[in-house]
């Protein structure tokens, strides 16, 4: 058996805080326990053996059978096949390494816990509780207890059965609890006795046995407003606290305490049922105050005294909030108010700027709007800081350029410039020698309006500069022609540019030397110059026109040496460079070729030909149609 007095205090008041199936029968107000017997705790799985003298139990380090117990961490592989035991660890809450008393109950009824308490108060009302829990998974015989609680000399002051304790479908500890009152000799024997025999079920474990004084009902208040109060770090502040406290002492005394870091103080002095509690300059976390009872004599012993429930006045923290906004901004834009936490909010700023949202913005600011804005915040606790943002609100770029528009011919330049800022950028930047300079040179291939941002670094304006680009004129006369004496044919001249007049020259043998195209019809060899011109340049191209001598073709010789017509002859083929003129007979026999214009003298291979008919294909050049007919042939 293990008895802690101090040790685990902080631990056995959050265990009795956060119970949910706690079964105080004390009708007034518990003290501290005073007592804890809760088996101790060990790195191995199982502890030591209780005292000598505390049962007629069997002590084992591992699986109880009937009549044995363990003091053991878990229940872990005890009985766990079939109808077994619930797989359950010890009861004391966070304690991984604390141990239980597990018991299987012996076939004959009896005593399966016995242990002397001492260091209780004389004549003093005490609350007895213990945590049980039916460690059978299945239906079999139900542990059914007595606590008995004697003096030393064996009178009984108080007997108490917990009926039988039924299983459940799942592993359930639960608290049974009795008050009894102390003699003169206030120290006692603590037994439990097993009312069922063993054999078929009856096993259970036990952990967490204490005692705690109970006396009259504390109702204790802050302000006569509840049991806490809020304050904020380094306030400062008074509290009124008072307790209301019932009928049951026969000469009570009162003791205020302050809780001081784990342990509870008493505040000299403050001996009645209200005290007044000055704060000053506040730290964050809390202050804890209780009221403390007990019979006079017995005021003196943490043993004996009752509590009230804790009046708490809460510290809390200010917020630490950091103001920002979106940047320097320009004349007109807006700024965004930023600020990281708090859950109301309170802005002032320059121009009687005020507003209760978290992220503010201020519209279309201006000179005037520049400045500190200050924001207070508050938390859920009420507490409030403040934090500041300067705003920077920047003129408005007066941009200017050296010219708005400009007219250059094809491929010139232009000298633009801008001014009013330290940052230009002009776009496009085709044509430009540097596109991010104030005063970039253009060459553009084309008309082009280029848009300069002119920035400060922050606020920016934009300003277009137009260059027409005039195309400079271009003549074309086009490719070079043939004709035949006495034609025709229309020159295919070209011209482009800007604002171009153009003209032929000579003028000779044409229909109109100012058209385009006008139409040629030349007796000779000739070359005509197309001239284009416009406000940058003169362009000119020519065409030579080559023509050839009018084709007449005879249709009779007589070859017979009488020096009149005795050779075909075709003169103009002479223009013509390697013509081919092949003649055949009706029966399509080539009697004659000639690729030098030589005249034909009706014979075929140095032989007279007969008189007749004979056909002709004459091919001059690729300009001119193949021509074809007929001869006669006569003598």
């Amino acid at each position: 058996m293990k008895q802690t007095f101090g040790k685990y205090f902080i631990a056995i008041i959050l265990f009795f805080s956060i119970s949910k199936i706690n079964a105080q029968v004390c009708n007034g107000t518990l003290g501290d326990p005073v007592i804890n017997i809760d088996f101790g705790r060990g790195a191995s799985a199982f502890g030591p053996a209780l005292p000598s003298g505390t049962n007629n139990y069997n002590f084992v380090t591992g699986t109880p059978n009937d009549g044995d117990y363990a003091i053991s961490q878990n229940t872990f592989g005890m009985h766990s096949s079939g109808n077994g035991w619930f797989q359950i660890t010890n009861h004391t809450p966070n304690d991984a390494n604390g141990y239980m008393m597990v018991v299987n109950a012996s076939n004959n009824p009896g005593i399966f816990y016995q242990t002397t308490i001492t260091g209780l108060c004389p004549g003093t009302t005490y609350e007895f509780a213990a945590w049980i829990i039916n460690i059978l998974n299945y239906s079999g015989i139900k542990p059914n207890v007595t606590f008995q609680i004697e003096t030393t000399n064996g009178t009984v002051l108080k007997k108490y059965d917990t009926g039988d304790i039924l299983e459940s479908t799942t592993a359930t500890w639960k608290q049974y609890a009795t008050t009894f009152t102390t003699a003169s000799n206030a120290d006692i024997v603590l037994k439990m006795i097993n009312n069922g025999p063993g054999g078929n079920g009856n096993d259970l474990a036990l952990d967490d046995i204490t005692f705690r004084a109970c006396g009259p009902t504390i109702t204790p208040t802050i302000n006569n407003a509840g049991i806490s109060a809020e304050l904020c770090v380094g306030q400062s502040g008074s509290y009124n606290l008072a307790a209301n406290v019932s009928a049951g002492y026969n000469d009570p005394v009162y003791q205020w305490q302050v809780l001081n870091g784990t342990t509870w103080t008493d505040i000299p002095g403050e001996n009645g049922t209200q005290t007044t509690i000055n704060i000053t300059n506040a730290i964050v976390g809390g202050y804890k105050y209780r009221l403390s009872a007990a019979e006079r004599p017995n005021i003196n012993s943490v043993n004996c005294r009752t509590s009230s429930a804790i009046l708490t006045i809460n510290v809390n923290d200010k917020p630490s909030p950091t103001a920002s906004n979106s940047g320097a901004a320009c004349v007109g834009s807006a700024v965004q108010l930023n600020v990281d936490q708090g859950v109301s909010f309170n802005w002032t700023g320059p121009n009687g700027f005020n507003s209760t949202i978290q992220n503010p913005v201020i519209p279309n600011v201006n000179l005037n709007s520049a400045g500190v804005y200050t924001v207070t915040v508050f938390n859920a606790s009420g507490c409030s800081n403040t934090s500041q943002t300067q705003v920077q609100v920047l003129p408005v770029v007066n941009a200017s350029t050296n010219i708005a528009s400009a007219t250059i011919c094809e491929n010139e330049s232009v000298e633009l410039e801008a001014s009013g800022g330290t940052i230009y950028t002009w776009l496009p930047a085709n044509g430009l020698s540097n596109p991010n300079i104030a005063n970039p040179t253009a060459t553009p291939k084309q008309t082009t309006t280029y848009t300069v941002t002119v920035s400060n670094g922050t606020c920016s304006t934009t300003k277009e500069v137009a260059i027409t680009v005039l195309k400079n004129a271009s003549a074309n006369a086009g490719e070079d022609r043939k004709l035949l004496f006495g034609q025709s044919l229309t020159l295919k001249g070209n011209a482009t540019g800007d604002n171009i007049i153009y003209e032929w020259s000579p003028a000779d043998y044409l229909d109109d030397p100012t058209k385009l195209n006008p139409i040629a019809t030349p007796p000779n060899d000739i070359t005509y110059t197309l001239t284009v011109k416009s406000n940058c340049n003169i362009s000119t191209d020519e065409v030579f026109i080559k023509v050839y001598p009018k084709i007449e073709i005879p249709n009779t010789f007589t070859p017979n040496g009488d020096g009149i017509n005795d050779t075909w002859n075709i003169p103009a083929i002479a223009a013509f460079t390697n013509p081919k003129l092949k003649v055949v007979n009706r029966n399509g026999q080539q009697v004659y070729e000639s690729t030098n214009a030589q005249p034909w003298d009706g014979k075929s291979n140095g032989k007279t030909l007969p008189t007749g008919v004979y056909y002709y294909t004459l091919y001059l050049n690729d300009d001119f149609k193949i021509y074809s007919g007929w001869v006669l042939l006569t003598r």
